[in-house]
This record gives C-alpha cells, sequence and structure tokens, in this order.
C-alpha cells in the first residue's frame, strides 16, 4: 500500500539532503539495452581477451551481479571488467526511458531549497551523461556510483551515502535516501539515513517494508508532490 500524504510530509519533513537512488527513480537503466544482453557482451568481451567467464557467469543475467562475481573469481580482471560495463551503462542510458515524476522529484528539492546527490551501485561516468543528456545536471550537487575497479563500493555498502553526506556537510538525521530495492534501504540504515522505498514494480512492497523502509510509494509523483 502506497504512504498516505501525510506518512510522506512527516519523513521529509527534516530533509535537507536527499539522497537519490538512480535505476528505478531517476529512469529505468537496463529498459532499452536489457541487462542480460549487457552481461552477455561482458561475458564476449572476456572472452575476445583470451580469458575464461568465471564459473557461473553464464547465469548471471545481472551484469553489476556479473561484476561481482568477476571481482571475487578474478581480482585481476576486475578493473577492466568494470571498465566495460560503465562504456556498456553509458549505451545503455542513452536508450533508458525517464520515471515518471523522477525529474519532477528534482525539481520539487530546488524549488524547496533542498540539496540532491545521486547515489547509484551504476556507473558515475553513466549517470552524468544521463543527466546531461536530460538537462538535469543542475540539479544534482553530486553523483556517488560505484568506484571504479571497486564493486565492494556498491550498495549495502554505505560507503557512497556516506560519501555524499561528507561532500556537503549534511548528517543522516538530515537526509533521507529514496531507493526500490532491499539493498538501498539496508545502505541507508547502514549510514544511519531513514529510507523511502520506491516499490515500482510486483513483490517490491514487501521485500522493502522487510528491510525496513519508513514509507513506501509506488510513483515518484507523489514524492515531488509532498516535497513541493
Amino acid at each position: 500500500m502506497s504512504a498516505t500524504r501525510q506518512q510522506l510530509a512527516d519523513a521529509l519533513r527534516p530533509v535537507k539532503h536527499v539522497l537519490l537512488d538512480f535505476d528505478g527513480p531517476v529512469c529505468s537503466v537496463f529498459a532499452g539495452l536489457p541487462a542480460s544482453e549487457v552481461a552477455r557482451r561482458l561475458r564476449e568481451g572476456l572472452l575476445a581477451a583470451g580469458e575464461q567467464a568465471p564459473a557461473g557467469a553464464a547465469e548471471k543475467s545481472d551484469p553489476l551481479a556479473l561484476l561481482r562475481l568477476v571481482s571475487d573469481a578474478r581480482p585481476d580482471l576486475t578493473e577492466s571488467t568494470d571498465a566495460a560495463l560503465a562504456a556498456l551503462e553509458i549505451e545503455a542510458v542513452r536508450v533508458a526511458p525517464p520515471t515518471p515524476g523522477g525529474e519532477s522529484v528534482l525539481r520539487a528539492c530546488a524549488r524547496s531549497g533542498r540539496l540532491v546527490s545521486v547515489v547509484s551501485n551504476n556507473s558515475g561516468a553513466a549517470i552524468t551523461a544521463y543527466l546531461a543528456e536530460h538537462g538535469l545536471s543542475d540539479y544534482v550537487a553530486g553523483v556517488f556510483g560505484r568506484v571504479p575497479g571497486d564493486p565492494s563500493s556498491m550498495k549495502p555498502n554505505p560507503r557512497l551515502l556516506l560519501e555524499a553526506m561528507d561532500a556537503v556537510g549534511t548528517r543522516p538525521d538530515h537526509c533521507i535516501f529514496i531507493g526500490d530495492a532491499a539493498r538501498d534501504v539496508e545502505a541507508g540504515e547502514a549510514a544511519g539515513v531513514p529510507a523511502i522505498g520506491y516499490a515500482n514494480k510486483p513483490g517490491k512492497e514487501a521485500k522493502l517494508t522487510a528491510a525496513g523502509a519508513v514509507v513506501i510509494v509506488d510513483s515518484m509523483g507523489l514524492i515531488a508532490t509532498a516535497l513541493a
């Protein structure tokens, strides 16, 4: 069940800094170039370089999960695989459809004097490219994608959230994190930041609730309205 207007208002009242996930709340990164195709190209890239994909790689349709697998099995290939994935993510965001209401959240934050930092497991270069392409760069105080060559920096690790807060000098009690996955909520909890769960697909509400999201919405537009 989506949050009530009052629940959202209560959650957002103390917020001065919105930490915003990218894939889901802002756009659907792999809707135009499917995640399974990106993972396939990553595997092909390993073979073309004379490397054997690690055991279990063929079953990975999530390119981020594949990156983790490669990093765990072959740390020496982490940097090159990450760079290849970043290039594919840049290709993907060129055809990624915007999330309805996502841009409105950025604009509402600007109108209400709140800072926004994008915090994502996706490549920072891809996020920056998307924001520039859609004329949204000025609405974002900072982009905190996964650290190149270091998949351990990805959520649920709170590292990126902590870096985003440190960059603008805010405290967790003045922040909210908006994400669409349990790992987002878990990263927020580890950083001391409450999370709003964006349940954009069936089954996500239960997972986000179990992870500890303070409120759940099924529309980014609801958040934009509450921010305004």
